[in-house]
This record gives structure tokens, sequence and C-alpha cells, in this order.
């Protein structure tokens, strides 16, 4: 899995269009306040049993760790699968993304999971730092 996030002042996104013809037609607009966003692309090699627990528990532990160097409690998961090119197949990348906001839900942090399967327009307002945006490849 590969992860890109920021810690952002505010996160916009809209519905724009349907990437997968099967996924429910949504017209979802929302914006969260003071949030780390986790742009994720989970990868082909995710999906194997024994390499999702190592890999969640990666994220979780390296989403956790960024969130809480700002006092984050929110966290917003957008799949994205523009980070490489081994990309799991969609069904499998969305039981990832759900797997991780559960347990990130769990531990009392607000998530929220872009719609899945859905190209959206964003508005992005970064913090400053080098560590408002960071890359992270789990191994």
């Amino acid at each position: 899995m590969k992860l890109l996030c920021f810690q952002a002042k505010r996160f916009r996104w809209k519905t724009h269009s349907k990437t997968l013809p099967d996924v429910p037609d949504r017209d979802v607009e929302e914006e969260v306040a003071e949030t780390l966003v986790a742009f994720v692309h989970a990868e082909a090699s995710d999906e194997s049993a024994e390499r999702k627990t190592s890999v969640l528990r990666q994220t979780l532990k390296h989403i956790k760790w960024l969130a809480n160097k700002r006092g984050f409690k929110n966290i917003v998961i957008h799949s994205f699968t523009h980070l490489g090119g081994d990309t799991a197949s969609p069904a499998g990348a969305e039981i990832l993304i759900n797997a991780l906001a559960e347990r990130l839900r769990e531990t009392d942090y607000q998530v929220w999971v872009t719609p899945f399967g859905y190209f959206c327009e964003w508005d992005l307002n970064v913090y400053g730092e080098s560590l408002a945006k960071v890359w992270k490849e789990m191994r």
C-alpha cells in the first residue's frame, strides 16, 4: 500500500463522475476541517491474507502518528490509484479501505471515506510544514 497524506486545514470533495460502472449513483459534497487526508493506493499484493494484516497495521500506525502530530481526530480516506502501477482489484481495495476506516473509528477517530469508484473534485488547504505532506510505502 502507498499513502500520500496531508495535514489539512480544510478538505472539500464533490463527486464528479463514476470510474466503476457497478457502484451506486451518488451525488456527494462534503467538507472536513482540521483533518488528516490520506490518499490510499492499494496494491495487488496487499490483497493476500498474510500481507493484509501487516499492511493494515502499518497503515493505521502511520495515519495515527501523523494525525497525532497536529492533534487531529478527523481522518478522510480517499482511494487514489495513481500512486503506483500494481493496483489491487476494485473489490480488494474497497475492502482494505473500509477495514482501515473501521479500525480508525474503533480508536475514537471520526472518519470519512470519499465515494469509492468516483472521480471527485477537491479543495485541499494544507499546512505549510514539511510534515504536512508525507508519502509512505508499506513494505
